[in-house]
């Protein structure tokens, strides 16, 4: 016999609230076993955001494009109405969350950072990441400011204004999700969620004292977020801690949630790449990607210098302009025939690159990565992960970056050691290193492909070194 639709109904909400409650049950007693005090409402949590937003002294007009204060609100006081009842529908339920200009919101334009979009027609649908994160129950706070079509990995962006980076106002937080870092760093938002395709959550969270994720790309769709490269576009968190990217970044996968435990550090066998990677190293760099792997070696990780010849097959494979020049121009060709002006000019001249790659290289380029990628793999085999500095240098001023000779040799040395984790197709966290008050240098740990839980429970271990 059929159950009647309405007895069925309350029989789903129900097993579904008995299910949550134990879940909620589980999660607070973590939270009273670690000690830490009681976590504020997701209301409270997010009036405080909103007013860090509005501070006119702030970084909120630059950082937060759109604010959904209303539909915020109504998020969060349904999440503070599901823990009253005990009840959670994961570690992200009623964390406050923002999210890049280039994720689709239904009934909204996507801008991507631009205002050429700022009249295109609304977005049908969110994002599927976008649904993902409400389904969780996140209260999504605003969209965040990010370099035009997301093609820089300085920060920049002429339209909306640069936010300023939060170690030291005059220079660039990092992009291409300049707003999303400046956003947790400053408690706009809690997690930020943005793009990486050639290091875009990474650099600014090393350039800004945070921790950046870029995840397996096949692990996380990126269906209704603007693309600049087809081939290398992956979506990723930032945020304050290992623990929040891995619970974020499991949602965005739509993965079996799961706590973290740290990795055991001795015998673990990170490798070193010579050679590129550690080429022109700041003072500052240098002086803490030092300290740190010499504590990694004091507690019983096993470090080894490793030559990598395929970085300089990466190089050669990419002399013609690489995925995003030439996948950007394929998205962009129409609009620069009639609204070329309307683009930076740093943006544009990187987009225009794209002309001058014919179909026959292309073609090129997709087979010489995919054997590439096969290689990469087989010579991480016998690693944990490689350690590496995520940048070469620190957060550069906007002075420099304001010449087109300047951002350009700012834009490659920022990207230069975290673009190989996207063309080599693994997965990469950023982790912030002790600063004792000067600027933020990152750690990145790369791993191989479809190894991202793997690397978290490594990056927890180091995290907690780290911050000790």
């Amino acid at each position: 016999m059929q159950m009647p639709r309405r007895k069925f109904l309350r029989f789903a909400t129900t097993a579904t609230a008995l299910f949550a409650s134990t879940y909620n049950s589980r999660a607070q007693t973590q939270s009273i076993k670690s000690g830490g005090p009681p976590r504020r409402s997701a209301r409270e949590r997010l009036e405080g955001a909103l007013t860090r937003i509005a501070d006119p002294k702030g970084e909120g007009s630059r950082t937060c494009l759109t604010v959904y204060s209303e539909t915020a609100r109504a998020a969060a006081d349904a999440a503070d109405a599901r823990a009253r009842a005990g009840i959670a529908l994961g570690p992200l339920d009623g964390a406050i969350v923002s999210i890049k200009d280039l994720f689709d919101v239904a009934g909204e334009p996507t801008r991507a950072g631009s205002t050429i979009l700022v009249s295109a027609a609304p977005a049908k649908a969110d994002a599927l990441v976008v649904r993902r994160l409400r389904a969780a129950g996140s209260v999504i706070i605003a969209k965040t400011n990010m370099v035009e079509f997301a093609f820089s990995g300085i920060g920049a962006n002429p339209h909306y204004g640069t936010p300023g980076n939060p170690a030291d106002r005059t220079r660039v937080p990092g992009g291409s999700t300049s707003g999303g870092v400046v956003a947790v760093a400053d408690g706009m938002c809690e997690i930020a969620v943005g793009s990486d395709t050639g290091g875009s959550t990474r650099v600014p969270a090393a350039l800004c004292g945070l921790v950046g994720y870029k995840p397996s790309k096949w692990r996380v769709p990126t269906d209704g977020a603007f693309p600049l490269s087809y081939t290398l576009d992956s979506i990723g968190p930032i945020a304050r801690s290992v623990a929040e990217c891995a619970a974020t970044d499991a949602i965005l996968a739509d993965a079996e949630q799961w706590t973290v435990e740290p990795a055991p550090l001795q015998g673990l066998r990170l490798g070193i790449p010579q050679g590129l990677p550690l080429q022109g190293l700041d003072q500052t760099v240098t002086g803490r990607f030092s300290e740190a792997t010499k504590e990694l070696s004091r507690i019983g990780a096993r470090l080894s210098d490793e030559e990598v010849p395929l970085f300089d097959d990466m190089v050669r494979a990419n002399s013609k302009g690489g995925f995003a020049v030439s996948e950007s121009y394929s998205i962009h060709r129409d609009w620069l025939a009639t609204r070329a002006s309307e683009y930076d000019p740093f943006i544009l001249a990187r987009i225009e690159a794209g002309r001058l790659i014919s179909a026959a290289d292309y073609i090129t380029l997709v087979r010489t990565r995919a054997a590439l990628v096969h290689a990469m793999d087989a010579r991480l085999s016998d690693l944990d992960a490689l350690v590496l500095p995520t940048c070469p240098i620190v957060a550069p001023t906007i002075a420099e970056v304001s010449t087109s000779e300047g951002f350009a040799a700012k834009n490659g040395l920022v990207l230069r050691n975290t673009a190989f984790v996207n063309f080599f197709d693994l997965c990469a966290i950023s982790l912030p290193l002790p600063r004792a008050g000067g600027l933020p240098v990152g750690l990145m740990l790369v791993g191989r492909n479809s190894q991202d839980r793997k690397l978290f429970r490594i990056a927890a271990a180091i995290e907690r070194v780290l911050s000790t």
